[in-house]
């Protein structure tokens, strides 16, 4: 008996092609396959920092699978820059209709069984608000890596983006990324051979 084709994974391989930082000049690119498994292992590590430091319950693994998917809805959005995305609160409401949209096409495109599994990764639960809050501060640290490298690389196209971001994170007041640019970010300054 054949099923119907279903075209979910097809789609996420499509990550591959949405470049981030459209609006700057970059050194090298970067696409949001790239981003999201930067996020999930930062979201990861946050995890653990808040279990380990902090007294925290959270649970590591579902943390990093938020990471993976948290931008695959700009498969069918594209990447919109932050500047444009945060411009107005209607803009960034009308946006965030646009992506729940997104979520549900994608998830439709799952068999039945499978839809409830992949769900918690693209909508929203009250109950993973304080892993939200671990996945845009990984998302935010990501952001600020790209920054160092680049600025690294001798672009200095990212100078600004890079102090907006290290505020942005701090504003959060997420005790776990604090930690991890505290201890873990000053070695994304290092050379190869200094790291080794």
């Amino acid at each position: 008996m054949s099923q119907r084709p279903y075209s979910f994974f097809a789609m996420l391989a499509r990550m591959k092609y949405i470049e981030r930082w459209a609006l700057m000049r970059n050194s090298e690119k970067e696409d949001i396959s790239q981003h999201s498994l930067e996020v999930a292992i930062i979201a990861h590590a946050l995890a653990l920092l808040g279990n380990k430091r902090l007294g925290k319950g959270y649970d590591a693994e579902h943390a990093a699978m938020l990471g993976i998917y948290h931008d695959c809805t700009e498969i069918i959005t594209g990447d919109m820059p932050t500047p444009i995305k945060y411009e107005n609160p209607e803009i960034q409401s009308a946006y965030k209709q646009i992506e729940k949209t997104a979520a549900f096409r994608l998830l439709n495109m799952l068999p039945e069984e499978l839809r409830e599994e992949y769900e918690p990764y693209f909508i929203p639960r009250p109950q993973d608000r304080e892993m939200h809050l671990l996945v845009k501060a990984a998302d935010k640290i990501s952001a600020l890596i790209k920054c160092i490298e680049e600025a690294k690389a001798g672009n200095q196209e990212f100078r600004s983006a890079e102090t907006t971001i290290k505020n942005s994170i701090l504003e959060l007041h997420c005790q776990e990324a604090e930690l991890f640019m505290e201890e873990f970010l000053p070695t994304y300054q290092l050379t190869l051979d200094e790291l080794n």
